[in-house]
């Protein structure tokens, strides 16, 4: 399953909050969105799962327009964890990740022991296997969105849609959380925050800023002192970590980033 958008905008009267995006994620894929708030990160999301239609650019999963798909076709192939959350309605834990199989059922057809059997596996995969008889409503909103994570997997589709999928979720569940969508080797595009989970987890990034990409290309490529004081307003020191090998970013105060060298120093290659 891959992903492509073509000069994709989208604009509130006249502010274009995406603005001529082209961007793809290849097969099997976690590709990084970053950027400050504002940037048109969730904006650019929801062209991509249909809840904001662009006004100019295409969108395609392999060589389909998504646009041209169906809603229960594209259910099948696109999967979305997003930052809201379900409404008021009072399901259980179980309920709301049964809710996954919807896309690969008929009107009348009945839920079997194999759509329960892949509920409780995604329930334990995100560690919610004993809030199962539990309201959603009742859950704090880290519990929800590692739910609404475990109803993305119970869809079985090939292509993830992740906004700001470690909101609300402690430093624990969102390492376990990453670690399992990257994992599970489907194509995924995520929103995230975080510029270290971002350097840790995904293959490539496209920084937004206004709306449109300043730079894309790997963790090591786009991380860079200039690029995030550029973007993101603030000084940075950039190493690579003795373990893991992938970089590690610390945000530096004025006070510290102002008496720093003229030229930041950089992992060296």
């Amino acid at each position: 399953m891959q992903l492509s958008t073509d000069n994709v905008s989208w604009s509130v009267g006249s502010q274009k909050i995406v603005d001529s995006v082209t961007l793809s994620a290849a097969n099997g894929e976690f590709v990084g969105l970053l950027g400050p708030n504002g940037s048109g990160k969730s904006s650019l999301l929801r062209t991509i799962y249909r809840l904001l239609k662009p006004h100019t650019g295409y969108i395609h999963l392999d060589k389909d327009d998504v646009w041209q798909l169906s809603a229960r076709n594209l259910a099948q192939r696109m999967a979305v964890v997003t930052q809201e959350r379900t409404g008021d309605f009072d399901f259980s834990v179980f309920e709301i990740v049964l809710m996954g199989r919807n896309p690969h059922k008929g009107m009348f057809d009945r839920d079997t022991e194999s759509d329960f059997q892949l509920v409780q596996e995604a329930l334990q995969r995100v560690d919610m296997e004993s809030f199962a008889q539990r309201s959603f409503l009742t859950l704090s909103g880290g519990e929800k969105q590692r739910v609404l994570i475990a109803r993305a997997l119970v869809q079985q589709a090939r292509f993830l849609v992740l906004d700001e999928p470690t909101n609300h979720l402690d430093i624990h569940y969102q390492l376990s959380i990453l670690e399992l969508v990257q994992q599970l080797g489907v194509t995924t595009i995520a929103a995230l925050h975080d510029l270290n989970l971002a350097a840790y987890y995904c293959d490539r990034l496209y920084v937004l800023k206004q709306g449109q990409v300043v730079k894309s290309g790997t963790p090591e490529y786009v991380l860079r002192p200039d690029l995030i004081r550029e973007v993101y307003g603030v000084w940075s020191e950039i190493q690579r970590h003795p373990l893991t090998g992938k970089l590690t970013i610390t945000f530096l105060p004025d006070s510290v980033g102002m008496h720093r060298e003229k030229e930041p120093r950089h992992v060296s290659r």
